[in-house]
């Protein structure tokens, strides 16, 4: 039987947590759905990541709301994925005043936002719930190049980009005095990354960057929130393990000249038993094998997802 295209099957409702992490972090968190983190400062609340859509957001906005009535003043992107991004404006209505981008997520957004935006909206329904709230793409007010502090109040928050990965912007959100990590999709767990658009080659020295932060805690793009040193190196572990393996599987593919659905079987022959059972793993597969015979073949830069070869792809690889 075909399967059907991407996530669009998926219709089951996730089990939503809000967990407090230290004094002023918390993770929402919901089974393999894309994560966010929030931290509450002395003057003001910080938001990463926004969820898809403004109604979408408006749970988190609750959980915020029912421990402060402090402004929700910062909203940090982790990368421009659209599922990530797109609920912004519910935020800046409650009084936001900044979206912080790095220098790579506001150029991605400028060479493939609007394509991105279709392409992820037709891949997973579920997670774009209320798309008709969205107002467009969001644009970052602030742009930072490597790295920037934040002081709310009193607590110092640390803004990087540590490295390509998930992207080539990825962005990371560091509470330095209580070493709480919030790491976007460069770190997932018990769920698939999502690869289509990475800079593969260059994401374990990126991981090797998170793991020398020494967090005591870590939220990662998808999947529980990793508390204590051992579940975050077993986190920072599983994300390596999985990137590393499917650039192998590229490596193989292109030295052996096999066409891209017989790289699909020889990726599936090395990861299908480590990872065939996360979450969205039959939905990334076919874009994280592309993206690896792609790199492994030259192409540096990742061609842009469209949603007409978003249904070219997967009919080859994956009905």
């Amino acid at each position: 039987m075909a399967k059907a295209f991407a996530s669009q099957a998926d219709l089951e409702a996730k089990k939503i947590s809000f967990v407090q992490l230290s004094d002023n972090a918390y993770a929402y968190t919901a089974e393999g759905d894309p994560n966010s983190g929030v931290i509450i400062g002395d003057d003001s609340v910080m938001v990463i990541d926004t969820t898809a859509t403004p109604a979408m957001a408006q749970d988190l906005i609750a959980r915020i709301r029912a421990i402060t009535d402090k402004p929700i003043k910062y909203v940090v992107l982790s990368h421009y994925h659209a599922v990530r991004v797109l609920g912004a404006s519910a935020y800046l209505q409650e009084g936001g005043e900044q979206v912080i981008a790095s220098r790579g997520t506001y150029e991605m957004i400028v060479e493939r936002g609007e394509a991105d935006m279709k392409s992820e909206i037709e891949r997973f329904p579920r997670l774009f719930a209320g798309v008709e709230t969205v107002p467009g793409l969001t644009w970052p007010t602030m742009v930072f190049e490597k790295e920037m502090t934040i002081f709310m109040g009193n607590l110092e928050v640390k803004i990087a980009h540590l490295g390509a990965g998930h992207t080539k912007g990825d962005t990371v959100v560091w509470i330095p005095s209580q070493k709480v990590l919030f790491s976007g999709d460069l770190v997932e767990y018990d769920a698939a990354c999502y690869c289509g658009d990475a800079q593969l080659e260059q994401w374990p020295a990126t991981l090797d960057a998170l793991s020398d932060l020494q967090a005591d805690a870590l939220v990662p793009g998808r999947g529980p929130a990793l508390v204590g040193r051992e579940q975050v190196e077993q986190g920072i572990a599983y994300t390596r393990d999985f990137v590393s393996t499917l650039l192998r599987a590229g490596k193989d593919a292109v030295a052996a000249k096999m066409s891209l659905k017989e790289a699909m079987a020889h990726t599936r022959s090395l990861m299908d038993p480590k990872f065939g059972q996360v979450f969205i793993y039959e939905h990334c597969l076919p874009f994280d094998v592309t993206r690896a015979f792609d790199e492994a073949s030259g192409i540096s830069h990742p061609r842009i997802w469209t949603a007409e070869r978003d249904k070219e792809m997967w009919k080859a690889l994956q009905a």
